[in-house]
């Protein structure tokens, strides 16, 4: 090959190089340049929804695009997850979803996705206390009275979930195994079918978010007997903590998180998870969930991927100790 010859290809080499890194540079600088979605794998209206629409719609004003919520659900969370997984890593398709990511991987044969290696952490974005709730019209007034009644009569008295292996599910599993006692589970397709049936005595109890169980529980429909954080909800003042009231050490949160498919661009991350930080930080975001007896729990990507791998391990382990079986 001669001189002149490896001149000209060195020349096109270089220029493809330059004309590859302008497009990426323009492209980073220029992100976002269309509206943004957020997956969410549950339906609307529950906790880890309404929490989300109010995060994105800040995030919106910091990005300059718009951030749409869509809800994708079926299968426990599964078909949302599966189909982020399977979207293109550019930043345009995210996902809001909590312990769910976790819990149907170790309870599904073939999820059909690894968190650690499927999806980018962006980063996570608030947490929640769960409420032990049951009918005002219940027998039981306090903790102590539906543990003792559990006790004395085993499997006999029921409690609902929003299905088997959701959050509500495990949570409610973790109080039982902590307090020493055995209740029937009755699943349900969701938290808003499960309701009307703790509202009206059908079931004995639930464990539920306080955003999604508030206007019960202020319309008199509903009594909360106990709180699953380590102090009392300024929501719920009178309130006492699960820990305090029969099952001594309990504490469960739902927490949420912002997800992307994996391979999506550094740079990009980083520009999210900075709206992410800002909308958490704005006075206006933080007392709309507190409201909702929601918290700020805000991690970088680093810090958050430390958590999901200690998240994903102890789920599993949970989940292998609760013998609940594989689908």
């Amino acid at each position: 090959m001669t001189h002149t010859v490896v001149t000209a290809a060195r020349t096109v080499l270089f220029a493809t190089l330059s004309l590859t890194f302008a497009a990426q540079v323009s492209a980073s600088d220029t992100y976002p340049s269309r509206p943004i979605r957020v997956v969410v794998p549950v339906a609307a209206g529950g906790w880890g929804d309404a929490s989300t629409r109010i995060v994105a719609q800040r995030m919106a004003e910091e990005l300059g695009q718009p951030v749409v919520v869509e809800n994708r659900t079926g299968a426990g969370g599964l078909l949302g997850i599966r189909h982020t997984k399977a979207e293109a890593p550019d930043g345009y398709t995210l996902m809001s979803t909590g312990g769910t990511i976790a819990i149907q991987q170790a309870l599904s044969n073939d999820p059909g996705y690894d968190t650690l290696k499927d999806f980018t952490a962006v980063g996570s974005m608030v947490r929640s206390p769960a409420i032990v709730v049951t009918s005002a019209a219940s027998p039981y007034k306090t903790m102590p009275e539906l543990i003792a009644a559990a006790r004395a009569n085993p499997q006999k008295i029921s409690y609902g979930s929003a299905g088997v292996g959701t959050t509500t599910h495990i949570a409610a599993e973790m109080l039982l195994r902590k307090a020493g006692v055995k209740m029937m589970h009755v699943p349900y397709k969701g938290n808003g079918a499960a309701m009307p049936d703790v509202i009206a005595g059908r079931v004995s109890f639930m464990i539920d978010a306080y955003g999604s169980s508030a206007s019960n529980i202020g319309g008199g429909r509903l009594r909360a007997l106990g709180v699953t954080s380590d102090t009392p909800m300024n929501a719920l003042p009178n309130v006492p903590v699960v820990a305090s009231e029969g099952v001594p050490g309990f504490k469960y949160y739902y927490w949420l998180g912002l997800f992307a498919p994996a391979g999506v661009p550094p740079d990009v991350v980083a520009k999210l998870s900075g709206a992410l930080k800002k909308a958490l930080s704005d006075p206006k975001i933080e007392a709309r969930l507190q409201s909702d007896g929601t918290e700020n729990a805000f991690m970088a990507p680093a810090e958050f991927s430390t958590f999901l791998r200690k998240e994903v391990a102890e789920t599993a382990s949970l989940i292998n100790d609760l013998g609940l079986p594989k689908e």
